[in-house]
């Protein structure tokens, strides 16, 4: 008969869950690496439960969707009997895929266009002033924080990201004069850096995901909103931004989703031309009805704020 009785967590990994980890000390990773110890002694929901309460007091707010991500991403790598030193050895690289040529002709041969993105956006941006300051209103209700910025050029020609974070109240009136946002509220004014400094712009300082982010800048503008056209039939798409230049922002809601299900899209949308920098959380893109340093507007082709949640 199986006993019944469950078996006592390694020493090891209770002296560790019993330490913990601070805030500014990489707790994402040490999610992680503890979520790949947990997996072969405990399910899912007790992994999530007995790392939310490790890093309880850490310091800082973890969110149970960070948690959950951790666990989630950790079970394919996850401990196995045998293995030595697997604690502190480096997760394996998720790669990601190469264009799919086929598929994306595929999708383009179906149709789809910039007018047809334009004819279906339930709100229209008709007017010929800025409407920046409503549409943001829309896409983060509240006061929360959020980082903005724009590209400015230093006395020597060299061109650097002018950009602030502060409560949304704080940047009315100032928004269609910029070009560039973070998809996602700030969970505090500033962060640490890599190297270290302290910085209002930073992964650190970076809250939960609210809008993932697709990009494409090769080909014509046309087939962006073909393939963002298709995008939409597998999330909700919120907002098309044009960056003035040569490509299409889609900003598709996806707050409190988990991490491995929003990373499977991302591959997806890379696998037809998207650009992969917008997968990280700090990317920063294009402000909606903004202003690009050269003057000109970035256009609203697509609006429907009906999927967002406050």
């Amino acid at each position: 008969m199986k006993n019944s009785v469950r078996n006592e967590l390694p020493r090891f990994i209770l002296d560790l869950l019993a330490a913990g980890k601070r805030a500014g000390d990489g707790v994402h990773v040490w999610l992680f690496s503890m979520a790949r110890q947990l997996w072969p002694h405990r399910t899912r929901a007790e992994i999530i439960a007995l790392l939310a309460q490790a890093v309880s007091d850490c310091g800082r707010a973890v969110p149970l969707s960070e948690i959950e991500a951790a666990v989630d991403s950790a079970k394919s790598c996850a401990w196995q009997p045998g293995h030595k030193g697997f604690l502190n050895s480096p997760a394996p690289k998720r790669t990601w895929p190469e264009v799919n040529h086929k598929a994306r002709a595929e999708i383009l041969a179906d149709g789809g266009s910039l007018v047809e993105l334009w004819e279906a956006s339930p709100v229209r941006i008709e007017s010929n002033e800025p409407r920046t300051e409503e549409i943001v209103d829309k896409l983060f209700p509240g006061d929360p924080l959020l980082c903005c910025g724009k590209y400015a050029k230093k006395p020597d020609g060299e061109i650097y990201t002018d950009f602030d974070t502060r409560p949304r109240e704080n940047w009315r009136g100032e928004l269609s004069a910029l070009e560039l946002i973070l998809p996602s509220p700030m969970s505090a004014l500033t962060g640490l850096t890599q190297d270290g400094k302290e910085s209002a712009h930073t992964l650190e300082n970076t809250g939960d995901r609210r809008f993932l982010v697709c990009e494409f800048d090769t080909d014509t503008v046309d087939e962006h909103a073909a393939l963002l056209l298709h995008l939409a039939s597998r999330a909700p798409l919120v907002l098309a931004v044009h960056s003035g230049g040569k490509s299409l922002h889609g900003f598709f809601y996806c707050a409190g989703q988990p991490e491995e299900k929003l990373r499977r899209f991302m591959e997806h949308a890379v696998s037809l031309g998207a650009d992969r920098a917008t997968w990280t959380r700090s990317q920063f893109v294009r402000m909606p009805d903004g202003t690009r340093a050269n003057g000109k507007r970035q256009t609203v082709f697509f609006f429907n704020p009906r999927p967002i949640k406050p």
